[in-house]
């Protein structure tokens, strides 16, 4: 798995991001394809169904659980990895235990987090960047807020 990711050069520059592998870099490599297929982040998360399900009627708009749409090993993937990312990054270890404590389960902090982990990956997919050009970038937006569930 090592040789096949290091044989792409997309794989190579994800896993520069704490936390994330040869598998989860290779994985999102193949699934995505190229990033220019996505108009943005917002539709990337639905992509691999890590946004809310929706089910509104009469003008009042119900938000559910993650809508599951895509490929579910990616999904797990991400979740594993993002769980393993938030123990690496400062940024998303915060994001992790705000979300936690804002909500009664674990698992959507969880979740809120494997949606970030792949937005970062396919920001830095998008642009060709590595993790310390998107740290770096990120830096120079602090103070920005940063909200939890997918609304950043």
């Amino acid at each position: 798995m090592l040789r096949e990711a290091e044989a792409r050069p997309d794989a190579v520059r994800l896993m520069t991001h704490p936390g994330v592998g040869p598998v989860i870099s290779l994985a999102l490599v193949v699934t995505l394809g190229p990033a220019e297929r996505f108009a943005g982040a917002r539709q990337v998360a639905s992509y691999l169904g890590l946004i809310p399900r929706e089910r509104s009627s009469g003008g009042k708009q119900r938000l559910g659980g993650i809508s599951k749409q895509g490929n579910s090993f990616l999904r797990y993937l991400l979740v594993q990895g993002g769980h393993n990312a938030a123990r690496l990054d400062p940024e998303l270890r915060r994001f992790y235990g705000h979300c936690k404590h804002s909500h009664a389960h674990a698992g959507v902090a969880k979740v809120a987090v494997a949606r970030k982990l792949a937005v970062r990956l396919y920001c830095m997919l998008r642009d060709g960047i590595s993790y310390a050009e998107w740290s770096s970038r990120r830096r120079s937006h602090a103070g920005e807020p940063e909200s939890c569930c997918g609304r950043s």
